[in-house]
């Protein structure tokens, strides 16, 4: 049965605050598109949990560490969900709507298509809004949880084999230069650490040698065991040498991410972590910062995905008669599909360093918006959508 406007829905000129229509509308979608993403997180933590499980019974994990596990890395999967469970639950909810006429009745009703699709657009800002608080540090980080989750589990064996050797670090600020035979930058150990201090000519002015070093983040100062201090004269003599057992360091800008950021994937950074590391890292070269600043750029870009996945699903879901229902959805999934397609290629060129990582990150979304407008308008304005996949 066909769903009636209300009479006071009836004028061209309806005000903007949410009406009837405007929450049937989005109660239609959203009960679809909370099942789609809920789905979407039930088989991956079915088919994840086939993958990791194993090495939690066989090191005896408790089971509050496998639930870490799976919370932490949640963000990252609801992140990919929500655009897909967007686009599928307005083809499904419109295509139902379509077979009883309701889209048809509502448009002769004297409601225009931008007006009914309005409450659809105020789901995908919000879903945009979800995506970005996500996309800003916790998804990022959900794929680094994996492996540091699984190496600690794994009784430090992994950590030892995943440790950096022979790590050099310059600070150009301070003038300084790190040597750390060893370190790992999840559980921040330093081994056999030098640090070399020059002078305003670029000279060797102090040494320091230690076994170990370690970082306390409340004081914001570090502790060298087992070494010793060299001062040098300006000519490069040695000065003067004294041991010690532990030497407490609190003038040092430098912190363990700091020093270990140089080597971090691009991936696994949140966006104050990215920030960062271009600050701290501006004396490395175009190329090797190509790919901190496609993945910044693209942690703005990703979420509005969801907005385009609405722009894109509702004027192909909007059909005046059956036969373009198959259509419509078949045209709305390949345009998506080619959206992710060339997402990858682009951000593959941005961190190539072949085009500017800004355009990499955001030229996917202005054309494809482009063209859901394009669509959008020509729904509107009663004009046949021409499917450009057939």
């Amino acid at each position: 049965m066909a769903y009636r406007a209300p009479r006071s829905l009836g004028g061209a000129n309806v005000p903007f605050p949410m009406q009837i229509l405007d929450r049937y509308i989005l109660k239609r979608v959203l009960q679809p598109f909370l099942y789609c993403v809920g789905g979407f997180v039930a088989i991956w933590v079915v088919f994840d949990l086939s993958e990791n499980a194993p090495a939690f019974l066989e090191n005896k994990a408790p089971l509050s560490k496998l639930l870490e596990f799976y919370v932490l890395r949640v963000p990252e999967i609801i992140l990919m969900s929500l655009p897909v469970g967007l686009l599928l639950a307005i083809l499904y909810t419109f295509t139902q709507m379509s077979r009883r006429n309701e889209i048809i009745s509502i448009l002769g009703a004297g409601r225009s298509v931008v007006r009914l699709l309005m409450p659809l657009f105020l789901l995908g800002l919000l879903t945009t809004g979800l995506a970005t608080a996500l996309n800003y540090s916790a998804a990022p980080h959900a794929g680094a949880v994996k492996k540091e989750i699984i190496e600690e589990v794994s009784g430090g064996e992994d950590l030892d084999r995943k440790a950096i050797r022979g790590h050099l670090f310059r600070n150009r600020e301070d003038r300084r230069f790190w040597h750390v035979a060893r370190l790992n930058p999840s559980v921040e150990r330093f081994s056999a650490v030098m640090i070399i201090q020059e002078d305003q000519a670029g000279h060797p002015r102090r040494n320091y040698y230690a076994d170990k070093a370690s970082y306390d983040h409340a004081t914001k100062t570090w502790r060298l065991d087992k070494g010793k201090v060299v001062d040098f004269t300006p000519q490069g003599d040695v000065k003067e040498q004294r041991r010690f057992e532990i030497l407490r360091l609190r003038n040092f800008s430098e912190t363990p991410w700091r020093i270990s950021s140089s080597v971090l994937e691009a991936n696994f950074l949140s966006v104050p972590e990215l920030r960062e590391y271009l600050a701290n890292n501006a004396h490395f070269t175009e190329g090797r910062l190509a790919a901190y600043r496609t993945q910044l750029a693209y942690r703005w870009a990703l979420p509005w995905g969801c907005f385009l996945a609405v722009l894109i699903a509702a004027p192909l879901g909007i059909v005046y008669s059956r036969r373009g229902l198959l259509g419509g959805i078949t045209m709305a999934i390949g345009l998506f599909f080619l959206l992710v397609l060339s997402s990858s290629v682009f951000l593959a060129l941005g961190k190539g360093n072949r085009i500017d990582p800004v355009a990499a990150a955001w030229i996917p979304l202005v054309i494809f918006g482009a063209v859901g407008a394009v669509m959008l308008w020509m729904r509107s304005t009663n004009r046949e959508v021409p499917n450009i996949l057939s």
